[in-house]
């Protein structure tokens, strides 16, 4: 089983398995019939608090990645993700420019560790 980072803007494919979007918000402009979503997991998401003030500003990654890691800790919607990791393979999809530098990537830490 394994663990996939997809841009929601990126074409699905089969070897997707299941696609979890893990954004609290919609990504804007996608259509739910292109996106072809199977779980719009929103609960795993960063809070908005932590979202607005993370900014997607690679400088505050670190603490970012802290905080949010802090928030995931006794967050039910993890455990959900992690059973559903160990089902077989899943994308997690983000909206997020920045394919480093978002919470797709932390979950996906977690899940391989």
């Amino acid at each position: 089983m394994s663990v996939m980072l997809k841009r929601a803007y990126d074409p699905p494919t089969k070897s997707d398995g299941k696609r979890i979007l893990v954004d609290r918000l919609w990504p804007r402009g996608l259509s739910k019939a292109r996106a072809k979503i199977d779980l719009w997991l929103k609960e795993v998401a960063p809070t908005t608090e932590l979202r607005q003030w993370f900014g997607h500003d690679p400088e505050k990654w670190s603490e970012f990645e802290k905080r949010y890691h802090t928030e995931l800790k006794n967050n039910p919607a993890m455990t959900e993700l992690r059973k559903l990791s160990r089902q077989g393979n899943i994308t997690l999809v983000y909206a997020a420019r920045d394919q480093a530098h978002n919470e797709a990537v932390v979950l996906k830490q977690i899940l391989d560790s």
